[in-house]
């Protein structure tokens, strides 16, 4: 009866690893395309907008 438990303890655990690591795939999918579009809506100038710049320290007036 132990031997029957476990193995369907053994068998919930897999089916629970297999699910979890398809999730885990749909997951990454997800982030990729997200980054991706972030990536091509910013494009190639890097994260500042050309308009101003930030300073950081004193001001000077």
């Amino acid at each position: 009866m132990i031997l029957w438990i476990l193995l369907l303890l053994l068998i919930l655990m897999v089916f629970g690893f297999g699910f979890t690591m398809q999730a885990l795939w749909w997951v990454a999918a997800v982030l990729l395309v997200v980054w991706i579009v972030g990536f091509a809506k910013r494009g190639r100038g890097g994260g500042r907008r050309s308009g101003g710049s930030r300073r950081y320290g004193r001001s000077r007036g």
